[in-house]
C-alpha cells in the first residue's frame, strides 16, 4: 500500500469523499456548490466485485462517484488488481458516450491518480437489467436499444469505418488494460477446465457436471480457439463485460455501465456476453416460477428478445456498413469492393463469422456462471438447490452444445429452437 499512497492514491470513505467534491468544481457544479455541499446524502451501492460506487444526492442534484480499489473487492486484498481499470473504464464510457450518447452515462470527471470517476446519476425508476429479468419484467424495447448500442459502438470503432493508423492508436491505449484481460482469460476460458480453488457449483448436484466439462476433450479445443481469439483479435473497442448486469433500464431507456473491461478485442465477446446472459435467464425462470404466475409468457418474451437483438443488430450493423462504404474504413477499400454483388458477398461472410463468434463467447460465459468463480443472481436467487440445480443443468448442456457447433447455426431461429430442446417445463 506504501506504493499507493506515494502515487496519490486514497481511499474515500464519506466524510474525505465530500471533502474531495468540495475541492472539485466538475463534481461540486453538479451539485448546486457552496451551501448545498454541507448536507448531501452519500449511499454506498458498490454491490459488484471490484470497486466502491457512491450516490451522492444533495438538494440541488445527485452524481454517482466511483472508485475503484487496488485488490478485488469481493476477495480481499490476497487478490490484487490494477487501479488503471478506472482510467480503460472512463475512457471506454467516453468513447462509447461519443458514439453512442443515447445509452452511455455522461463522464463528468476523472482523476486517475485518485482511481476515481464522477458520473451521471442514473435515476429511479432505472434498475439493474438482471434485477428486472428475475422479477420478471418486460423491456419491450430492450432489443432495439441494445442492438443500437452494439452496432454503433462496435462498428464506429473497427475497420469498416476506421483507417489502420486510427485504429492502431487506439489497440496500443487499450493495450494497457492487459491485467483485466488477463482475469478474463483466467475466468472464462481456463479455470472451468481445470480444478482451481476459485471454481464452484451447486454441489453435490452438478458435481458430475462440473467433471464431465473438466474432461470434455472437444470443449477444450473449442475455447482454446475462442481464448485466441479473445487475446488476438482487436476488432473494435468492445465493453469487455456486456452482461444483464451492466445494463440499467426502464420500459423505456437502456443504459450502459462498468465498461471497465474495455480493449479492443473480438465484437463477438460483446454481442456473445449480452445473448448469454439472457439465455441464463430464460433458464431460470423455471426456478422462479410459482402457482400465481408459471413464467411461461415471459419466457417468451426472452426468446423473441435474443432473436430480435441479433436481428435488430446485423441490420443496422450492415446499414452503418453501406452508409460508409466510400470513407475510410481500411478494411473493405470502396475501389476494390465498390460492386454491390461483391460487397453483398463480403458482408454476408463477416455477419456470418460475427454471429458463430457471438455463439461461442456466449456459451463460453454461459459455462463460467455455472461451474467457475462468478455466477449469476438470475440462478443463485432459486432458493432450492435442486431445482437451481435443474435449470443450471439445462443451460450447460445448451451452452455447451452450441459452444461445439456453433458453425452449425446459420440463424438465430435455429438458436431458439436449440435452447427451447433443452428447456424441460
Amino acid at each position: 500500500m506504501a506504493a499507493e499512497a506515494e502515487q496519490g492514491f486514497r481511499p474515500l470513505a464519506e466524510a474525505s469523499l465530500v471533502a474531495y467534491i468540495k475541492a472539485t468544481p466538475a463534481l461540486a457544479s453538479r451539485l448546486g456548490g457552496g451551501g448545498s455541499l454541507d448536507s448531501v446524502e452519500i449511499k454506498e451501492v458498490g454491490d459488484g466485485n471490484l470497486n466502491f460506487v457512491y450516490i451522492v444526492k444533495s438538494s440541488s442534484g445527485t452524481i454517482v462517484i466511483k472508485q475503484a480499489l487496488p485488490y478485488v473487492r469481493c476477495v480481499g486484498d490476497s487478490w490484487p488488481m490494477t487501479r488503471e481499470r478506472a482510467y480503460f473504464e472512463a475512457s471506454t464510457l467516453r468513447e462509447h458516450g461519443r458514439l453512442c450518447p443515447e445509452h452511455t452515462p455522461e463522464v463528468y470527471h476523472f482523476d486517475r491518480a485518485m482511481s476515481l470517476m464522477g458520473m451521471r446519476y442514473i435515476e429511479p425508476p432505472h434498475i439493474i437489467l438482471r434485477k428486472g429479468l428475475i422479477a420478471g419484467v418486460e423491456y419491450p424495447l430492450l432489443a432495439d436499444h441494445m442492438s443500437n448500442y452494439m452496432a454503433k459502438t462496435l462498428f464506429f470503432t473497427s475497420l469498416l469505418y476506421n483507417n489502420t493508423t486510427d485504429h492502431k492508436k487506439g489497440v496500443a491505449q487499450y493495450c494497457a488494460n492487459v491485467e483485466m484481460c488477463r482475469l478474463t482469460e483466467q475466468v472464462v476460458f481456463s479455470d472451468p477446465y481445470r480444478v482451481s480453488k476459485f471454481n464452484r457449483w451447486t454441489s453435490p448436484y452438478l458435481d458430475k457436471d462440473a467433471e464431465a466439462v473438466r474432461e470434455d476433450d472437444e470443449l477444450k479445443l473449442e475455447v482454446a480457439e475462442l481464448k485466441s481469439m479473445f487475446i488476438e483479435r482487436a476488432q473494435a473497442l468492445i465493453h469487455g463485460d456486456l452482461h444483464t448486469g451492466s445494463i440499467m433500464v426502464t420500459p423505456d431507456s437502456t443504459q450502459v455501465i462498468d465498461p471497465e473491461f474495455g480493449f479492443y478485442g473480438p465484437m463477438g465477446f460483446d454481442i456473445g456476453a449480452f445473448l448469454g446472459n439472457l439465455i441464463l435467464a430464460y433458464y431460470a425462470q423455471n426456478g422462479h416460477a410459482d402457482q400465481a404466475n408459471d413464467r411461461k409468457a415471459y419466457k417468451k418474451w426472452i426468446l423473441k428478445t435474443i432473436e430480435e437483438s441479433w436481428n435488430l443488430f446485423q441490420n443496422k450493423f450492415v446499414g452503418l456498413w453501406n452508409e460508409h462504404k466510400e470513407g475510410n474504413g481500411e478494411a473493405y477499400l470502396p475501389d476494390i469492393y465498390n460492386n454491390s454483388n461483391l460487397l453483398s458477398l463480403a458482408q454476408k461472410k463477416y455477419m456470418t463469422n460475427l454471429f458463430h463468434d457471438s455463439l461461442g463467447f456466449g456459451s463460453a460465459k454461459m459455462i463460467r456462471r455455472i461451474v467457475g468463480i462468478a455466477h449469476v443472481e438470475d440462478l443463485e436467487s432459486i432458493k432450492d438447490a435442486s431445482k437451481r440445480a435443474e435449470c443450471e443443468r439445462a443451460a450447460l448442456n445448451c451452452a455447451k452444445t452450441i459452444l461445439k457447433g456453433r458453425r452449425q447455426f446459420e440463424t438465430i431461429e435455429q438458436v431458439i429452437e436449440h435452447i427451447q430442446s433443452f428447456d424441460r417445463n
